[in-house]
């Protein structure tokens, strides 16, 4: 397909070649018809001059003819033309080039007809007897000498106004390509000025289509196409603008959706998936790149689901629900199914769908319900002991002094253990509340631990328990020295409590790939069943509940050596084998 620029500068060429081809055309033909009239007039004055001075004879005799002969070659030599004499009825009397009576009858010769009905008589043709191209032109002559009306015939050949046309059409054929190449370069300059901004002005609308809302039409006049240019730069910048508030919005858009806790999935009315955060992901188990322009249906793991987005669809009504999530993994999710419309109208526009995990929240709420129960029947237990042996002490039953001291040795133990109940309550509050800032300071963990086991060292020398440490020569980390000590008093005691008379406990201090500090404490104790691992830091659970109370403990020792653990931004973890013994593995930033 040619170009713009080809087709115009065609068009401007050909305009100007036609009008100069005719142009040109017009001039010859003006230029022969005016040069053959001059010649037609000037013949006829020089018939009429000769009809006027020559001595016309009548007859049919030979000297007749010799008479016209010897005049039409007389004038022939004055004129230059050929002078033909012919009588009314078409018979040649004389002739200046051809003996008149070998010629044809003139009578049907159109110059011949011509003259005797009108008075003049004009033709243009080849001639028979010179086989050349000739103008004719013929009066009539009547005279009193002669009865009959002769006819003046004078003849002239076109040579030269056919070779002045030729030369003519020479000089206009090289005027006419001299033009033409002058009007193809000016036509191609022309073009160039008005298709070169056309051209920038397409391919900055050809970038913008691109999407490069960057792009300016640059170097243009102010004309109608530079109103064009200035058009196409203003519409341009206002897409530009608009297009960098769009993305920002989707980059607000999307950064919400991704950060958000729960999960987002949008429906249009069709039921296809619009949008689909990674929350709605985790959550549902799919990827979105396999839902997203798909059928809601295509969500198969999920049955329930699938069927409250059905009565969502059919009510196009408010939908609050929680069911239960067996994939990718067990779990209590709330459901809220929300109708969308358009602006105002009531134009149905799909579905926006909210999934929220609860577990943890139920979780916790159970947590919190158990907490009240366990905390009543911890209370309980030794507010009953107490309130029942002073009533039995008060109702003045009792007698023996020694069984009075049992009595109130039993009810000053029930208030201790009643007193480190409340106690430990009031810390893991205050624990989990951060209630209480941690002082950190340096510590220097061999002489921390040295002194840590000496105070234990009195209840270990009781069940003949031998405590193993092992630690590099210098190590220190920043801790809050109270709180640490409180995390390994309780570890410890533990695992006195739970190790056999003449086991062993091992602390081995080393130091981590990341340069934290890892304190690890076995025992060779009656071990944790694998069942309980995953509960042994929840408030108040006790694997064995009979030896834990025997033992003084209150069940909330783990519990706060987990919180304690958390607020120096560490780890703990278990494990431990029946029979065999127990490992706690604490790891703490050396450096807060």
């Amino acid at each position: 397909m040619l170009s713009f620029r080809t087709r115009l500068t065609v068009i401007i060429i050909s305009m100007v070649a036609l009008s100069v081809v005719a142009s040109g055309l017009l001039m010859l033909k003006t230029f022969k018809e005016n040069h053959i009239q001059v010649l037609e007039e000037t013949l006829e004055r020089e018939m009429r001059l000769i009809a006027a001075q020559m001595d016309w004879v009548s007859g049919d005799n030979e000297e007749v003819i010799n008479y016209y002969t010897d005049q039409a070659t007389m004038l022939q030599e004055l004129m230059d033309s050929r002078v033909t004499f012919i009588q009314s009825d078409g018979t040649v009397l004389g002739d200046s080039s051809f003996n008149p009576s070998e010629m044809d009858n003139h009578s049907n010769r159109e110059e011949i007809v011509g003259a005797l009905k009108t008075g003049i008589g004009k033709s243009i043709r080849p001639s028979d007897t010179l086989h050349k191209n000739m103008l004719y032109v013929a009066i009539p002559v009547t005279n009193e000498i002669i009865d009959d009306t002769y006819v003046i015939r004078l003849a002239m050949s076109l040579d030269e106004v056919e070779q002045s046309i030729n030369s003519l059409t020479m000089v206009l054929i090289v005027g006419l390509i001299i033009l033409f190449v002058i009007a193809a370069l000016t036509s191609y300059r022309i073009a160039l000025s008005l298709t070169k901004p056309l051209e920038k002005i397409t391919q900055v609308a050809k970038r913008i289509k691109n999407m490069d809302y960057r792009a300016r039409v640059e170097g243009i006049k102010q004309d109608e196409i530079g109103e064009l240019g200035n058009a196409i730069n203003a519409m341009a910048e206002s897409l530009q603008i608009q297009m960098a508030r769009i993305r920002q919005n989707e980059n607000h858009l999307q950064s919400v959706l991704s950060n958000m806790i729960n999960g987002v999935v949008m429906m249009d009315a069709n039921g296809a998936i619009l949008i689909m955060n990674e929350r709605a992901e985790n959550i549902l188990g799919v990827s979105a790149r396999k839902l997203i322009g798909k059928p809601y249906s295509d969500i198969k793991q999920q049955y329930e689901l699938s069927q409250l987005i059905v009565e969502g669809f059919d009510t196009k009504e408010f939908i609050h629900e929680e069911i239960t999530f067996y994939y990718p993994e067990e779990r209590l999710l709330e459901l809220n199914l929300v109708p969308i419309y358009h602006g105002n109208s009531s134009d149905f526009g799909g579905i926006l769908l909210v999934l929220q995990d609860v577990s943890a929240i139920r979780r916790l709420e159970r947590m919190r319900s158990e907490f009240v129960a366990n905390v009543s029947h911890e209370l309980k237990t030794p507010i009953a002991a107490v309130k029942g042996f002073a009533e039995t002490l008060l109702g003045g039953v009792v007698k023996d002094e020694e069984t009075t001291r049992s009595f109130l040795q039993i009810i000053y133990d029930e208030s201790e253990r009643l007193n480190r109940l409340i106690g430990d309550i009031l810390e893991l509050s205050k624990i989990e509340s951060r209630r209480a800032p941690l002082m950190l300071t340096p510590v220097d963990i061999n002489e921390f631990m040295s002194n840590t086991i000496a105070i234990l060292e009195v209840s270990a020398m009781r069940k003949n328990i031998h405590i193993d440490m092992t630690s590099p020569e210098e190590f220190y980390m920043e801790a809050d020295e109270d709180r640490l000590r409180q995390i390994l008093v309780n570890l410890l005691s533990n695992a006195i409590n739970y190790t056999p008379e003449g086991g062993t406990i091992t602390i081995v201090i080393s130091e981590s790939k990341d340069e934290n500090i890892v304190i690890s404490i076995s025992d060779t104790g009656i071990g944790i069943p694998e069942k309980d691992l995953p509960r042994i830091f929840e408030r108040f659970y006790r694997v064995d509940k009979a030896r834990s109370r025997i033992s003084g403990g209150t069940g909330l020792g783990l519990s706060i050596v987990k919180h304690l653990v958390e607020l120096h931004k560490g780890t703990i973890c278990v494990t431990s084998t029946v029979g065999v013994g127990t490992k706690f593995t604490i790891e703490l930033p050396s450096i807060q």
